[in-house]
């Protein structure tokens, strides 16, 4: 496996900007090694990840240029390197112009395939290691967005949120609704598994993708004040759940709008030892009679009222 593991260095670190040379087989070493990456186990190894389609190159380019380190770009079948759409002939220049560094790869729609079905057109490789943000920089990351802490300031937290899709669709809808930061806390999806990456639609190159014990978690919250809000239909037997509605009204009272939003496992939810830790527990209201929300649309709801009803209220 070393070998395996220095050769892939090897391309990774090449100093040329482009290939001119068309990358046409499916099961070249270079093709198998980035297709590879939809493995958590080599994305470990490698330290890189596989960023798929062009709304996600597109972001990863304009966001993080210093993360890339590769651009396999489609071309047309006639065997010239002219790409094969005007978008990822876009998204090519725009890397040249913002990422220099980047290596640039022109390949055929068989070899592209090989590496993602979901690729149209455009793949990027990138790099972990500066991209990985913890809870020990997290404070100045969001000093950064959020000079001083001002509020509003939510934060989401998803606790063992295990399905790819799931996970990446709240991170979009946090970034849509200006959380500040995401936490992944205890056993949950990688956060750089590629479907993930491609349901974000860019997204998690937008705010920081923090995972974290669950102590860790509600050590950070406490020492910094942060009041933990659990998303929950039933709450425990001790405590009942508070209705979205009266929780936007107590928070408006109390003039207040700093809080970290826990979500939980899409079968379990959040069991009664995690909502006992949190300081509030509230529930969406149901009209209907579905019994529930899914867990992403939960998210959803949540997130976007807190937002406009903090937003409203400076209007």
């Amino acid at each position: 496996m070393q070998s395996v593991s220095l050769g892939l260095a090897h391309y990774y670190t090449s100093s040329m900007p482009q290939n001119r040379e068309l990358i046409d087989n499916p099961r070249s070493q270079r093709i198998r090694h980035v297709a590879e990456l939809s493995d958590r186990r080599y994305r470990k190894r490698y330290g890189r990840f596989l960023v798929e389609g062009p709304q996600s190159v597109r972001e990863a380019v304009a966001c993080v240029p210093h993360c890339l380190s590769d651009i396999y770009a489609e071309v047309h079948s006639s065997g010239s390197l002219q790409p094969v759409s005007t978008v990822v002939a876009q998204i090519l220049n725009q890397a040249m112009e913002q990422a220099p560094d980047t290596y640039i790869h022109y390949v055929s729609k068989r070899a592209i395939q090989a590496i993602s079905k979901d690729a149209q057109g455009i793949v990027a490789v990138g790099k972990l290691s500066p991209i990985a943000t913890s809870l020990d920089t997290l404070e100045a990351d969001l000093d950064s967005l959020s000079p001083g802490w001002a509020e509003p300031f939510n934060v989401a937290a998803l606790w063992q949120v295990r399905d790819p899709g799931n996970a990446g669709t709240i991170i979009r809808t946090a970034d849509a609704a200006g959380v500040q930061a995401l936490l992944l806390v205890d056993d949950c999806v990688d956060p750089y598994n590629p479907k993930v990456v491609r349901s974000t639609a860019g997204s998690i190159f937008h705010i920081p993708i923090i995972q974290v014990s669950t102590e860790g978690f509600f050590s950070w919250a406490q020492e910094r004040e942060l009041p933990i809000v659990a998303a929950d239909v039933y709450g425990t037997a001790e405590r009942s759940p508070v209705d979205l509605r009266t929780f936007v009204r107590q928070r408006k009272e109390a003039s207040t709008d700093r809080q970290v939003i826990l979500f939980g496992n899409e079968a379990r939810g959040l069991p009664e030892e995690i909502l006992k830790q949190a300081d509030q527990i509230v529930s969406i209201p149901i009209f209907g009679k579905a019994e529930s929300l899914n867990l992403a649309t939960s998210a959803a709801v949540m997130l976007y009222t807190l937002s406009m009803s903090s937003r409203l209220e400076r209007m």
